[in-house]
């Protein structure tokens, strides 16, 4: 099974590992994409502050971001997931894991990053503010950069199982499974159900939808379940707790769409 999940715009702060080695990241193949993209922000955030500020889109109060950002190639490291934080990594909690659930998570999750491409959550990383949003004066917008290095790569990184894809939108972007890969991916959204006046209402909260991912992802890495497609997800999940509604693809080549409907956290 593999895991795609978004990071956080939110992260630790500096960490007390060697700088930042391009060459022991996972995913090999996607190392020199990394540092054309390393090298623009670098470079961007080393120059004029206002149009750094203006490119990676921060308020005055995140100015801060900059410098930190000017400073990679030197600034202490950490596990990719101890640097990214927020809801669905409170929900998720690597730390808290058993050890088998550990090693399950670091085979199995994927962080999609709008500078480094992706990354295993064991891969030493500097803190940093970058999104799949922005647009690098020299690369252009960054969902489009990835798309190329990520196909020559991830087909074979999802080998030959399951591709849980809990990406939010612009992360997506970057890389969408085809043919056979796309076969046995599922995507996977939340929604809240309420009831309105007697009538069931359902919507997309962000909230909801981190924390429930997290905790989602959690569940099945601490029970050992390892579904070998998207049929058996539904059922892994089911059996899980979860209230789950699937639409399973009408034609071959698309992912599996399962919708989880949530009450409360």
């Amino acid at each position: 099974m593999l895991v795609l999940l978004p990071p956080s715009e939110g992260k630790a702060g500096e960490g007390s590992g060697k700088p930042l080695a391009l060459d022991a990241l996972a995913l090999p193949g996607l190392a020199e994409a990394r540092a054309r993209v390393l090298d623009e922000l670098v470079a961007l955030c080393e120059g004029d502050e206002d149009k750094a500020a203006e490119v990676l889109g921060l308020s005055r109060g995140l100015r801060g971001e900059i410098a930190k950002n000017a400073g990679l190639r030197t600034a202490g490291t950490r596990p990719a997931g101890e640097i990214y934080t927020g809801v669905l990594y409170d929900a998720l909690s690597l730390a808290t894991l058993d050890a088998a659930a550990r090693r399950r998570a670091e085979r199995s999750l994927l962080v999609f990053s709008g500078l480094w491409g992706a990354v295993r959550i064991g891969d030493p990383i500097p803190s940093y503010r970058c999104s799949m949003g922005v647009k690098l004066p020299g690369l252009g917008a960054l969902g489009a950069y990835w798309r190329t290095p990520l196909a020559d790569v991830l087909p074979e990184a999802a080998g030959g199982g399951l591709v849980l894809d809990l990406r939010s939108a612009a992360y997506a972007t970057a890389w969408r499974p085809k043919g056979e890969v796309a076969g046995r991916t599922a995507t996977v959204r939340v929604l809240q159900s309420k009831i309105v006046a007697g009538v069931e209402k359902r919507s997309v909260v962000s909230h909801f939808n981190k924390a429930t991912k997290g905790r989602l992802v959690r569940e099945l890495l601490t029970s050992g379940t390892a579904p070998a497609g998207p049929a058996e997800l539904v059922t892994a999940l089911r059996d899980l707790g979860y209230a789950v509604e699937a639409t399973a693809p009408a034609k071959a080549g698309t992912a599996w769409s399962l919708d989880v409907i949530v009450t409360e956290l």
